[in-house]
């Protein structure tokens, strides 16, 4: 079955937050701790494909008991973020490339693939009803939250035949208040992110489960993130728990991890190879082992380290830290290319620099 072409019913939120309560939240708004007066919801069966989309009351939903997502966690998720340009005006960055990677976690998952025009508009839908609460000013943004799950009431092993989208959002603040900081990341060695043939590359909620142990044994050891090595051999560097890496050495080239199939393919993560390659630097993807990332940061041949992700765009590594040892990138500051491929993005983010790759993508505007 077809999806209808996507249109959007409306209902306004009868309880929606005053002026005065939303610029009180908006004012200091953290990353995750507010939402919107509104969500979108759309709904899929094998009969009808995707169908009844609308633009509902944020609020909470009601799921059975036997709702299939609770047991065997039939469920994909994407996050990217809305930005106030200086003339007023919203944009997004890269929605395309969410909506593809979406359809991609979907076949993975066994889900129904969602139309890239109806996440778009699912989206854009969201950022209309909720215009007001984009926030403008420093590194603020919308944190835009689209999820997709197994809704169907049924207790058999097999994909749902009932499946639900959402998209909900959230005011972001600067993710370090105080200033870009680099950090200390904590090697795992007894467990990994994902598997050869598993659903690594996936954006769906178990491979973040499966990261939460060993992230508390980072926060354990005074690490703000662990980094996992492949499941095989225990020895190729893939990712961090929700973010990609890189490491930039002494000749000036970058050099990221190649995708294996159990590493996500990061929306930042292949902007920032274009970004690098912009500034002048050769971007290689190759396989980097454990032993060359010790290695080259104590010989110099490795000169800073850096990850990227959707919150925090690119954060600073100073270290690698592990059971009776530590590995230092240059002093343990943050270093110039991280700095420069950092303030390129974010300036092509909130219009203040040339979108030479047309990576930005308007929302309709409407009065706040």
């Amino acid at each position: 079955m077809t999806s209808k072409q996507f249109a959007c019913s409306f209902e306004q939120n009868p309880a929606a937050r005053t002026a005065e309560q939303r610029d009180a939240i908006l004012a200091d708004p953290g990353f995750g701790n507010h939402f919107t007066d509104h969500m979108f919801l759309a709904e899929w069966t094998p009969d009808t494909g995707w169908a009844d989309a609308r633009v509902v009351p944020y609020g909470p939903l009601m799921l059975d008991p036997a709702t299939a997502v609770l047991h065997y966690a039939q469920e994909i998720f994407e996050g990217l973020k809305a930005y106030v340009h200086e003339d007023g005006s919203v944009w997004l960055f890269r929605p395309e490339a969410n909506a593809a990677r979406m359809q991609r976690s979907a076949r993975r998952l066994a889900l129904p693939e969602l139309p890239v025009e109806w996440f778009l508009g699912s989206v854009d839908a969201v950022i209309q009803a909720d215009r007001a609460w984009v926030p403008a000013g420093g590194e603020k943004s919308l944190y835009l939250r689209p999820f997709m799950f197994a809704s169907e009431v049924f207790l058999g092993v097999r994909p749902s035949q009932h499946v639900t989208f959402s998209v909900i959002a959230s005011p972001a603040g600067a993710y370090f208040a105080g200033g870009v900081e680099a950090v200390s990341i904590w090697l795992s060695t007894e467990y990994s992110r994902a598997g050869a043939g598993g659903t690594g590359a996936a954006k769906c909620g178990g491979n973040y489960a499966a990261s939460l142990l060993p992230q508390q044994e980072a926060t354990e050891h005074g690490c703000a993130q662990v980094a996992f090595l492949d499941s095989t051999e225990h020895t190729w560097v893939e990712e961090l728990g929700g973010m990609n890496l890189y490491f930039v050495q002494s000749d000036g080239s970058i050099v990221t991890p190649e995708l294996s199939g159990s590493i996500l393919e990061g929306v930042t993560r292949d902007s920032i190879m274009a970004i690098a390659r912009d500034l002048g630097h050769e971007v290689v993807e190759r396989r980097v082992s454990i032993d060359e990332w010790r290695s080259g940061t104590q010989d110099g041949t490795i000169t800073e380290v850096f990850a990227c992700g959707t919150a925090a765009v690119v954060t600073p590594i100073a270290s690698l830290k592990w059971a009776g040892g530590e590995a230092v990138s240059g002093d343990g500051e943050t270093g110039k290319v991280t700095t420069d491929i950092r303030s390129a993005l974010v300036d092509i983010q909130y219009g203040r620099a040339a979108d030479r790759h047309d990576w930005m993508r308007r929302v309709g505007r409407v009065a706040r």
